[in-house]
């Protein structure tokens, strides 16, 4: 299994949505908790904070509003498939304005969490 062994975050844009994954090492479910409110915080103006956290057997995701199915899990595929634990994977989307549409919402969510897996370093656990 790997962790993520530092915060990386990755933007991507679609149709004027601008979507910030991020890549969070955590430690306990309380620290993922706290980072989320900072998150909340830093991005009040976001439409949608979506995310995925593998923390030894325990797992858990959101799709925060987004169409069900469309986000969240997803994300926490790419962690399971990724082999990739005691790590949370976050998506900020502010909304450009343009609706994306279920499968390209999908897609969408997939590719920001594959591109923060793709720059993020990982420890082997």
């Amino acid at each position: 299994m790997k962790k993520a062994l530092s915060i990386t975050s990755n933007t991507i844009t679609v149709d004027k949505s601008k979507f910030i994954a991020i890549i969070f090492p955590m430690e306990s479910v309380d620290e993922f908790k706290q980072y989320l409110k900072e998150l909340q915080k830093e991005h009040r103006k976001a439409r949608h904070i979506v995310y995925a956290y593998r923390f030894g057997q325990l797992s858990k995701s959101t799709d925060d509003g987004e169409p069900k199915g469309t986000a969240g899990r997803p994300l926490l595929e790419l962690l399971l498939k990724k082999d990739i634990n005691n790590t949370a994977l976050f998506v900020v989307r502010y909304f450009g304005g343009t609706l994306l549409g279920a499968s390209r919402l999908l897609r969408t969510y997939v590719q920001a969490g594959v591109e923060v897996i793709n720059v993020a370093s990982f420890s082997e656990e």
